[in-house]
């Protein structure tokens, strides 16, 4: 398996090639040249796997230049369930009306970042050992990525962590479980400024291909696509738990911003899982939710992105969507490269008069809707009232938009994103009741934190990583 960049100015790379890498040398993200197709047949024989045999089953055909016994070793050590507190490693639980909930934060960081970013971080120990190599991580966090990113390297060889996030704009479990970490190859800096600040950092360091190299830059975000062929496994992993028989149809729910959630279900429809319905939900910062109701495709400026109760999704430019449109026009990467030209020169792009966005619901099965805080309260509190049971901010989202798109006959099954834990100040307000918090992670909050604070400045973050690098 071959990837090339969405905008066409990337030479063919291997999966262990753009795996240490963030953006393409263009700007475009890796994309593989082909979905590998899975039968229905093949999709029955995989019904006794466990999930890191199901891990190895998927990735095997994307991971094509790693042995395929060392990969099956990784996959094996990765899901445990030493790790993920169960077997069944992603357990699906009965919500109601027709809807089941997959849970994705069995993880050490109770989030479902932790699904694919602890096979990252043993995959990328075995690369960097393999080629003799060090990586310095730099990411963005809007509050689960940072943790997750965190939590799989600390201690791993060869590798450093530069995590940005948004100041004061995170839960305070979320600073907490980053921040409290004393890992020397751990580094958390603040932006003074939103997510997507964060993330437009990240992407001007990456740009800057000379620092960029020299630095040894790589990224988890999930732009990364080692990340997003991980989080394909849990879709084929939920489809054999739910589905009647292999064939049925499933729709599944989930809350998006920055699309990578969504474009690993998206993959795995592409590749043959019998997927009817892929429900993008998004909070008040609702750009996805335009485009797939208009067409038109319009990021918001920092002044226009609202902080919420569910801030995993207060993002306005949705990094892995490139990725889906790239397919949606056909995989040509000039009429992509086309659309990313006018992104920047317009701030927005509108494909409602091409015949193929009338196909986003009949071809790939998208559909969409946003949720508000009073959704949101209303939401956790029903689920709790009808159920017994506490679900997170985000999670609520998604249970709110999935509603009207249930289907008699087809199971649909909303993507938790995090234990109720993580935003206990919203789930108090709706409930009354104070999320329990896990035993490792009691006391979490009266922990010393390490931080840097910093402006909104690609130079001062530059600096910083050169400081702290020795190479």
């Amino acid at each position: 398996m071959k990837y090339f960049s969405s905008r066409g100015g990337m030479q063919p790379q291997s999966f262990s090639e753009i795996l240490l890498e963030g953006l393409a040398p263009d700007g475009g993200l890796a994309v593989p040249e082909h979905y590998p197709q899975v039968s229905l047949a093949t999709l029955e024989s995989w019904k006794g796997l466990s999930y890191g045999e199901l891990a190895f089953e998927v990735l095997k055909h994307y991971a094509t230049d790693i042995p395929e016994a060392d990969l099956k070793a990784l996959t094996g050590k990765t899901y445990t369930e030493a790790v993920y507190g169960s077997k069944a490693i992603t357990p699906v639980r009965e919500l109601f009306d027709g809807m089941k909930v997959l849970e994705l934060s069995n993880g050490p960081t109770l989030a479902f970042k932790d699904m694919a970013m602890q096979l990252l971080g043993n995959l990328f120990e075995y690369q960097l050992a393999r080629v003799g190599q060090e990586l310095n991580i730099l990411g963005a966090t809007s509050g689960d990525t940072g943790s997750a990113a965190e939590y799989a390297m600390r201690g791993k060889k060869g590798v450093r962590v530069f995590m940005l996030s948004p100041a004061g704009k995170m839960s305070a479990f979320q600073r907490a479980q980053m921040y409290s970490l004393q890992d020397p190859n751990i580094f958390n800096i603040a932006v003074e400024g939103l997510f997507d600040d964060c993330q437009d950092i990240v992407k001007a360091v990456s740009e800057d291909l000379s620092f960029k190299n020299r630095q040894k830059i790589g990224t988890v975000n999930s732009i990364n696509w080692g990340r997003i062929s991980a989080q394909v496994v849990y879709y084929f992993n939920a489809y054999l738990r739910v589905a009647a028989k292999v064939g049925d149809p499933v729709s599944f729910a989930v809350p998006s911003g920055n699309f990578g959630n969504v474009l690993a279900g998206h993959i795995a429809r592409m590749m043959g899982l019998p997927i009817r319905k892929l429900v993008v939900a998004t909070n008040e910062n609702n750009v996805l939710d335009e485009f797939f109701k208009t067409g038109v495709y319009r990021p918001r400026t920092s002044k226009e992105t609202y902080i919420t109760s569910s801030p995993s999704m207060d993002i306005s430019k949705a990094s892995n969507f490139e990725r889906f449109v790239y397919d949606l026009v056909g995989r040509d990467p000039k009429a992509l490269k086309a659309l990313w030209d006018q992104l920047a020169k317009d701030g927005k792009f509108d494909l409602s008069a091409d015949p193929r966005f009338k196909e986003v619901e009949s071809k790939y099965g998208f559909v969409s809707g946003s949720s508000s805080h009073a959704d949101r309260l209303n939401t956790i509190r029903e689920v709790y009232q009808r159920t017994g049971t506490l679900i997170d901010t985000h999670t609520a989202d998604a249970v709110k938009v999935a509603k009207p798109f249930v289907e008699a006959g087809v199971p649909m099954v909303v993507l938790e994103t995090a234990l109720a834990v993580k935003f206990a100040e919203t789930i108090e307000e709706a409930t009354g009741q104070v999320p329990p918090v896990p035993k490792a992670f009691e006391g979490i909050e009266q922990l010393p934190q390490r931080v840097v604070n910093m402006p909104i400045s690609v130079d001062a973050v530059k600096q910083f990583i050169a400081t702290h690098t020795q190479l």
